[in-house]
């Protein structure tokens, strides 16, 4: 079994890939090759037992590297005898044998940018997805919302061939007392992109903290776009909140670990998700939450947090005010929250995701995956 690991380079993609590997690697009959290059080695290093790390030196541009992936990675996986190829991400290698893809990646973020560059990557993304959809032996959705969105108004087409499998966590639930004292920190995790809705959450923050002046907020992930970075950096500078926002930008699972910990409500206010990665492991901390009721996030959250708009400032602010203000309620959605967790076992990802990849193998249940 090849899995293709090109696409894991930031944000959810490495999260996954990181968190699935170790567990598809103990499922029975599983021989597994991750395929990287080179520059993706300080992110999965070290690599579990039970996977086969192969790096490639090719050129990293992505014209280079859609080459190298959609004509040498098939003929690679062929010369080995692979009986599936594995890609975690919207597309792949169009020509490899028994081909596998993720839909993790909404392309209708392309409604939330005007600038040329990122519109004619997003139509890019869309349009590779649909092809690698349509010639993919199966697909993997990484919520029911990914499988509405990703299929293009034609969902029926590709029932046959879809399935849905929820992202998982290995972290055991934590039913945190600290949710009970009053909150000084709000969190949020992601990289940031236009679709994070960063600018909406700094501006319904500046109204919060005029109430509250010694609130801080904390955001983690990798500046990725650097124009909407710069952006929302402006914001800060214009509201007199440089002293109040902190950008840490990437930070290690240990590190961020301790900042679930310690942060006392996790605010998450993407416009579109498939999943949301950082909103399941606020949900294992046993933190309180205050997230998005759209896109993938309902899926997610259930009840155990207050949702809000994510285009109306003014109910950002209300939501984190009333969390703030309400013990008895962070108390409670805190614990609803690591309860939340338990239904999404990493276990039980990987056991649905061998699955997936066992149906599209040819003869995967007559020998050993390679």
């Amino acid at each position: 079994m090849v899995i293709n690991g090109t696409h894991a380079k930031s944000g959810g993609g490495v999260t996954y890939l990181r968190r699935i590997l170790p567990e598809l690697a103990q499922q029975p009959g599983f021989e597994l090759h991750l395929f990287l290059h080179q520059d993706q080695m300080e992110l999965f290093y070290p690599v579990c037992d039970g996977v086969q790390l192969t790096l490639f030196d090719h050129n990293p541009g992505f014209w280079s590297t859609l080459r190298w992936e959609q004509f040498s990675l098939p003929l690679i996986a062929w010369a080995m005898g692979a009986d599936a190829v594995f890609s975690p991400a919207n597309y792949g290698p169009v020509f490899a044998r028994n081909h596998v893809i993720l839909l993790r990646n909404a392309t209708s973020v392309i409604k939330l940018t005007t600038r040329l560059r990122p519109m004619a990557y997003w139509m890019m993304l869309s349009g590779a997805t649909f092809v690698s959809l349509l010639l993919a032996k199966r697909a993997i959705a990484v919520s029911e919302y990914a499988a509405r969105i990703l299929t293009f108004g034609l969902r029926r087409l590709f029932q046959r061939k879809l399935n849905v499998v929820y992202h998982g966590t290995s972290t055991p639930p934590r039913f945190r007392a600290n949710n009970a004292e009053p909150g000084v920190q709000l969190l949020a995790v992601s990289d940031i992109y236009v679709q994070k809705n960063y600018h909406s959450l700094i501006e319904a923050f500046a109204e919060v903290v005029k109430k509250r002046p010694d609130l801080t907020l904390t955001i983690v992930g990798r500046e990725i776009d650097s124009y909407y970075a710069d952006s929302i950096r402006s914001i800060v500078v214009e509201r007199n909140l440089v002293d109040a926002v902190r950008f840490l930008g990437y930070v290690g699972p240990a590190e961020l670990d301790t900042l679930y910990e310690s942060c006392h409500i996790f605010v998450f206010p993407s416009t579109v998700e498939t999943f949301g990665n950082p909103l399941l492991e606020a949900m294992s901390f046993g933190v309180p939450i205050a997230c998005s009721n759209t896109a993938a996030m309902p899926e997610v959250i259930g009840d155990a947090g207050l949702t809000f708009d994510p285009r109306d400032n003014e109910d950002i602010a209300r939501k984190i005010e009333t969390l703030l203000s309400d013990q008895a309620l962070r108390v409670s959605l805190g614990d609803k929250a690591a309860r939340r967790a338990l239904e999404f076992s990493l276990e039980h990802t990987a056991e649905r995701t061998a699955q997936v990849l066992r149906s599209a193998a040819a003869a995967g249940l007559l020998r050993p995956l390679r």
